[in-house]
């Protein structure tokens, strides 16, 4: 199966949702006017794009209705189409990772699929032929390192790990250490899955981050913040609580098959202007793709 059907088959609920919300919009339309616009509005806010990106959309919307004289529903949806995938486009999806070692530092809170996204990127990384080590820096669960080492064995990666318990940027240390023997191209960590507003547990992120930059100075980092796609518009405050601790590079979209909240992703990445570059299409280790905007726009609307 293909991408884009995977993607289809992924945002099958979100698409649903949105599809049935777009055609009570249009299933009257006479004519491109105020009220058509509102009512295009209201279907974005009820399909978890927010209420302050849906404005935006619309009043752009409005003015390129009037600047290309659009009058048929196909224009609208078209040009509705490329106003989000604007919104994408405004933020760089490009995953960069061109140093050896380049890094890559996968944070988030409880339950969003950390360790299982860090496998098939892994995986996806391999199959590129890239040499990969993984560092299980999730120390505060044995089943997180467990988890791990299976996805590592199936992904063809080496993994560092160390006792349960013990100080997670210590292992990143030894991870970092390990790639340098072994002249991998990228280091994946893992860490403990933390609420945003636990001072404690943020501040070891930025110890984890702080060896990173000491140990590896010139090398690419990307920090990829997971994210459940089911948490809809609350993950925005997540995000943003995320980004002024230790900053954030990228988004990690995952369990995109088991909502239809998947539009809240627009907002997400609006309000706070950081590119999703993964996206988690399903259950295999194969199903995570490197995000495409337009693929995502083209299957949503």
């Amino acid at each position: 199966m293909g991408f884009f059907e995977k993607l289809k088959n992924g945002l099958s609920k979100t698409k649903t949702s949105f599809d049935e919300k777009m055609n009570n919009v249009f299933s009257g339309f006479r004519k491109v006017d105020e009220e058509l616009l509102e009512e295009l509005e209201e279907a974005l806010i009820m399909s978890d794009v927010g209420a302050e990106t849906s404005s935006m959309i619309i009043e752009n919307l409005k003015t390129r209705i009037k600047k290309e004289n659009i009058k048929e529903e196909e224009g609208v949806k078209e040009a509705l189409r490329d106003e989000i995938k604007q919104i994408f486009d405004k933020t760089d999806c490009e995953l960069k990772l061109n140093t050896k070692p380049s890094v890559i530092l996968v944070i988030g809170v409880n339950g969003v699929g950390k360790t299982t996204s860090i496998g098939k990127i892994a995986n996806r990384l391999r199959k590129d032929g890239k040499k990969v080590v993984v560092a299980a820096a999730d120390t505060f669960r044995a089943a997180a390192v467990e988890q791990l080492q299976i996805w590592s064995e199936r992904s063809g990666c080496e993994i560092v790990k160390r006792e349960e318990g013990i100080d997670p940027a210590s292992v990143v240390y030894d991870a970092i250490k390990v790639c340098k023997e072994k002249e991998a191209d990228v280091l994946i960590c893992d860490t403990a899955g933390r609420l945003h507003n636990k001072k404690y547990l943020m501040d070891e992120l930025i110890k984890i981050k702080k060896v990173i930059d000491k140990e590896l100075p010139e090398a690419d980092k990307e920090i990829l913040m997971v994210l459940d796609a089911t948490t809809g518009q609350n993950a925005i405050s997540q995000v943003q609580a995320f980004k002024q601790t230790v900053g954030i590079t990228g988004i990690i979209l995952t369990k995109l098959d088991g909502t239809a909240k998947g539009g809240a992703v627009i907002g997400i990445v609006n309000e706070n202007q950081v590119p999703v570059k993964f996206i988690g299409v399903g259950e295999q280790i194969d199903d995570m793709e490197i995000f495409d905007s337009q693929n995502f726009v083209n299957v949503l609307i």
